[in-house]
């Protein structure tokens, strides 16, 4: 990747599970038709030798750096070269402009876009980031990374801060998902970082680690500058359990806080870095970033974007182009905002949630999804990994809730039938439907579903947030029997319907 980098020949980092999944092969020939790649690179043949195998890769130079076995080029092979005079002119060439990488969205309604990634785009952000956090470069900073490069948070934020700064990056060969976390708690039993990058679904994952290993919460927090999360929103309990153990720990509370942004924005745009921030708190614009802000909803302000870490096109994507700018230039996020103080704009904004997830009930009454949820997992911390809010073009609004990875499924069930959960989740959500002022936000029904995100199915993204749009397309049977009240699997309260 560096040495592309240097050279001016742009690469593209692909979710691993296109490769490995063959229900998700589609989308690696997808993209493979689309950049039309010269070299195809693979960590290792066997691991990857189907995919290497795919048609689409057929006419294309493979380079493998373990178990090669006659499947491509050997990365030793290449390491006998001597560079020529043609590496220096080639690294001359590159300029701000020069194209770096090409990065592929989820896909989550359709195949991926690829999103273009210039080297301006990558250093001024980087810059933006310094300019803000000046602890950068008081030490060279440390992570301990599970990430996927593939995607803008770890391959553009986090990569090219260690490499702007002087830091050290060690990778972590686990993730928060059944049968992987283990070997990232391993992991931190040997390396802990200066700063801590995740999604919530992991540090909730760690706080339950840290109430078992008191050793391990010792070390996560003895020499931390910074917890920043983002994919997600953080729950408000996970946010607060983290400021009570650093405490317990050290006195003191690291800084905490989060960004917003996107792949189309190399990623961060706007960040809390001015102090005294919760969760839910994504600050203001970086230096020489514009937003503009239009009213959506009550309080609301729909958030677009322009700058020199903002893209001006998709990569060969002239009809998405046409309807993801504004007559001013300003890139569409489709994101909401909110300001934290109305009188007072240095206190920054709130993430209020993707205009793509709100949606209206049949009565026309708008549902903020994305808000509701948080108050759902406040609600029932502690009892689930996530939830997902339903109800578009129904009367009620309801919830598919995936449970605690603890709450084992029995058999081949859809649901969970374990009564004494089922009986907790029910009474707390009651309690919460009691407390709403209106049919916008009170939960009318729920069902617990027995099966995990599937990351098959692109239910669970590479980073670990939930494909709210496929888990509903997958999950139609579910979603039928949610709203069928005499299905004794599914709990309701206080239904208008009823």
């Amino acid at each position: 990747m560096l040495a592309a980098h240097y050279i001016g020949v742009p690469i593209a980092p692909l979710a691993e599970q296109y490769s490995l999944i063959p229900e998700a092969r589609e989308r690696l020939n997808y993209c493979v038709h689309k950049i039309k790649p010269a070299i195809a690179y693979a960590v290792d043949g066997e691991r990857f030798g189907n995919a290497l195998n795919a048609e689409s890769l057929a006419n294309v130079t493979k380079l493998i750096s373990t178990n090669a076995g006659g499947r491509g080029v050997s990365f030793d092979e290449l390491l006998k070269t001597s560079p020529c005079g043609a590496l220096d002119a080639a690294a001359a060439r590159v300029g701000p402009e020069t194209l770096a990488k090409i990065l592929f969205t989820s896909g989550s309604t359709g195949n991926p876009k690829g999103v273009p990634q210039s080297q301006q785009m990558i250093t001024v952000n980087q810059a933006q980031y310094l300019s803000c956090l000046p602890m950068l470069a008081e030490r060279p900073p440390v992570i301990v990374d599970w990430l996927p490069w593939n995607h803008v948070f770890a391959g553009n934020s986090n990569f090219y801060m260690i490499l702007s700064n002087g830091g050290t990056l060690v990778l972590d060969d686990g993730k928060p998902v059944k049968g992987l976390f283990d070997r990232t708690l391993e992991n931190l039993s040997m390396q802990v970082g200066t700063l801590s990058f995740n999604v919530p679904i992991a540090y909730t994952m760690l706080i339950d680690a840290f109430h078992r290993d008191k050793l391990l919460r010792q070390r996560f927090f003895a020499d931390l500058d910074m917890i920043f999360y983002a994919g997600a929103s953080l729950p408000p309990d996970v946010w607060d359990t983290l400021k009570r153990m650093s405490i317990e720990v050290t006195g003191k509370v690291p800084m905490m806080t989060s960004s917003w942004g996107l792949t189309e924005t190399a990623p961060a745009c706007l960040m809390h870095y001015q102090g005294g921030a919760e969760s839910g708190m994504i600050g203001v614009p970086f230096p020489e970033l514009s937003a503009k802000l239009i009213p959506y909803q009550d309080d609301r302000f729909e958030i677009r974007v322009k700058g020199p870490n903002v893209i001006t096109a998709y990569f060969d994507e002239p009809e998405k182009d046409a309807v993801s700018f504004d007559d001013e230039g300003y890139f569409i996020t489709n994101d909401a905002i909110r300001f934290v103080d109305p009188d007072d704009f240095d206190q920054g904004v709130r993430f209020a949630g993707r205009i793509t997830e709100d949606f209206k009930l049949l009565s026309g009454t708008w549902v903020q999804a994305a808000e509701l949820r948080l108050q759902v997992l406040k609600q029932l911390e502690g009892l689930v990994q996530d939830v997902v809010v339903t109800g578009a073009d129904r009367h009620d609004i309801g919830l598919l809730v995936f449970p605690s990875p603890s709450i084992a499924p029995t058999g081949d069930n859809e649901v969970i039938t374990d009564a004494d959960y089922l009986s907790t989740v029910s009474e707390k959500l009651q309690q919460l439907s009691a407390t709403t002022t209106g049919s916008s936000n009170r939960i009318a029904r729920a069902l617990v579903m027995a099966q995990p995100p599937s990351i098959k199915d692109a239910e669970i993204t590479a980073k670990g947030s939930l494909n709210i749009s496929a888990i509903l397309s997958c999950r139609q049977r579910l979603l039928t029997r949610l709203y069928d009240d005499s299905d004794t699997a599914t709990m309701l309260f206080n239904s208008p319907t009823n």
